[in-house]
């Protein structure tokens, strides 16, 4: 890869769509851009609405442009949901050199190797992550290019997901004028911000609370082993707001995120507001401690539908404890609650990149890293993000916001010479 380059993550999530900028340097990601808009075409992590997803994409991404002046092109896509799957695969090819020095096309090989497997019809290969490469029984390597061997293996994960939420999410992606470079699984994006490497060794899980729905995920000996949604999320929580408020689901959301409180012992009975009744002009008091009752109740719900799903799939106990993120974790009190249902330690996780310190963006950025470190790995090649990029490299002592004279990408222009859809699918899977 380039030394410098500039890469883009979509996260298309149920309450916002986010866009981030990313300039990779020295194998260091630095945020130049961030874009969000509000996310009406999606229900509990699925798209509902294919022209509203577009219209919410087009706004994210014209934010984000106007940050750096510059038109972007390509994207890296977050997905989730309960249609993936993870399995694990293996594949062992010989070494084609003469000088028995592994190269890329021995990588490349042994990746395609492994995929070869009976995969239902209604279902399409996202990805395979490495977690070993084995050289001549020599085993834990991470990145066997430029060893000498003859027999090379490789253990990963598989990832598969349902064709028809991949291809409508890529369909949304492509009718905002947009083409899709690589395609990141969220729980994967998630850990690699919020985690560090010695609780992804010791055995951890992280929870990741949306607003449509709740990702569970554990890892252990470094690498994601299982992952999971729960339909419940924020939005739970503002409906029950809307309904015991008797207000409107807007002034509910606003109520929750400016004087929210997820602790009933630690909320503050003298912090009140007003409420406009819904289908009136009535005001109505409250106050922290009353609307603590109905968030912690619901939130108190989801962590034991967690605990549940952790219980399932056989990890009732975690020496790392648990990880919690998603934009849930602005309120206050979130952390107290979950330390009394869980009874083990528990931390929040908040991206430190300047401009996205917030749980929000923690699978927007790291999709950026996650996708770029699999990219060497697996030896991918992205292609340029945004238009314009060579100049900007160029010139690098200048600051991107300063950079003129970019050509503006119209937001419902279609792109020259596009490829037809299925095409493009075939393509990208199978090249």
């Amino acid at each position: 890869m380039n030394r410098s380059e500039i890469l883009v993550s979509l996260d298309i999530g149920t309450s916002k769509v986010k866009v981030i900028i990313g300039e990779v340097s020295n194998d260091t990601i630095n945020v130049i851009g961030v874009g969000t808009a509000e996310s009406v075409g999606m229900k509990k992590g699925a798209i509902v609405d294919i022209d509203q997803t577009v219209h919410a994409i087009q706004n994210a991404i014209d934010q984000a442009e106007r940050m750096v002046d510059m038109a972007i092109k390509r994207v890296i896509v977050a997905i989730n949901g309960d249609h993936i799957q993870l399995q694990d695969c293996h594949g062992v090819v010989a070494v084609s050199s003469e000088t028995r020095e592994i190269d890329l096309e021995d990588v490349t090989r042994v990746i395609e190797a492994s995929q070869v497997m009976q995969i239902p019809p209604e279902r399409e290969i996202v990805d395979v992550i490495p977690k070993q490469f084995i050289v001549d029984g020599q085993d834990e390597i991470t990145d066997p290019r430029g060893m000498i061997g003859v027999r090379l293996e490789m253990q990963g994960t598989l990832i598969t997901c349902g064709k028809t939420n991949l291809h409508n999410i890529l369909k949304c992606v492509e009718r905002a004028g947009l083409q899709v470079e690589d395609i990141c699984l969220q729980p994967l994006a998630a850990g690699e911000v919020a985690l560090s490497q010695d609780e992804k060794t010791l055995g951890v899980g992280l929870i990741n609370i949306g607003a449509g729905s709740t990702t569970v995920s554990f890892y252990i000996d470094g690498h994601l082993a299982n992952t999971s949604v729960i339909p419940l999320g924020g939005d739970n929580i503002t409906r029950d707001l809307s309904i015991g408020l008797k207000t409107t689901t807007e002034e509910a959301e606003a109520i929750k995120l400016d004087y929210g409180h997820a602790y009933l012992n630690t909320a503050i009975e003298d912090n009140s507001f007003t409420v406009t009744t819904i289908g009136s002009d009535e005001q109505q008091t409250f106050n922290q401690v009353q609307i603590a009752e109905i968030i912690e109740a619901r939130l108190d719900e989801i962590y034991q539908f967690v605990l549940q799903e952790f219980n399932r799939m056989g990890y009732a106990q975690l020496p790392g404890g648990y990880v919690l993120t998603g934009g849930l974790m602005q309120i206050p009190g979130v952390i107290d609650l979950a330390r009394d249902v869980f009874q083990t330690n528990v931390r929040v996780s908040v991206p430190t990149h300047i401009g996205v310190r917030e749980p929000q963006f923690t699978v927007s950025l790291g999709t950026l890293q996650f996708a770029y470190r699999n990219a060497r790995i697996q030896g991918k090649e992205y292609s340029v993000g945004i238009e314009g990029q060579h100049s900007q490299q160029q010139s690098k002592s200048k600051p991107v916001s300063n950079t003129k004279e970019k050509p503006k990408r119209k937001p419902k222009e279609e792109p020259k010479n596009k490829e037809g859809f299925m095409k493009k699918i075939q393509n990208y899977f199978f090249d």
